[in-house]
């Protein structure tokens, strides 16, 4: 690009100051400026034309990695989905295999408890039972003054 100088230089006059030469001819600074930029101006032309190509080259390849992009990304995202429904049945299954052996668990802990009730009961029942009767019979052959009990058969002693 051109300095500030020889923008300035453009505009002067043709001539030196003086009387005017018959022959003289102004200087044309824009044609000389156009000889002078074409040949490397038209240069350029074909670099642009390449750039142009360069970038349509680029546009298409672009435009396919897009499509490439967005078919692979569907792929996975349909993959995903197939995984995702074996995901939870699998899981689904497994729950509910843990949920029925927690289930089991607890049942036999509870049956363990009951068996280990009933056993205490069985062995407790006769002792308890022969006190029972022992303090009924006892209750019954004795007197109930001899007791000194305020409780009288048949009613209150007052």
């Amino acid at each position: 690009m051109p300095g500030f100088r020889e923008f300035l230089v453009r505009f002067r006059p043709a001539g030196a100051p003086g009387p005017a030469v018959g022959g003289a001819v102004p200087a044309d600074r824009s044609a000389e400026l156009t000889a002078e930029l074409e040949p490397p101006l038209a240069l350029l032309d074909d670099v642009a034309a390449e750039a142009a190509a360069i970038r349509d080259a680029a546009r298409r390849e672009a435009a396919e990695r897009r499509r490439t992009a967005a078919e692979e990304a569907e792929r996975i995202v349909r993959t995903a989905r197939e995984q995702a429904r074996d995901v939870r049945s699998e899981t689904a299954a497994r729950l509910a295999a843990e949920a029925t052996a927690e289930a089991d668990r607890t049942d036999a802990a509870a049956r363990h408890a009951v068996e280990e009730l009933r056993g205490r009961a069985r062995a407790r029942t006769p002792e308890l039972a022969a006190r029972v009767v022992a303090r009924v019979t006892a209750e019954l052959t004795t007197e109930p003054h001899s007791q000194g009990t305020s409780w009288v058969p048949g009613g209150s002693r007052e």
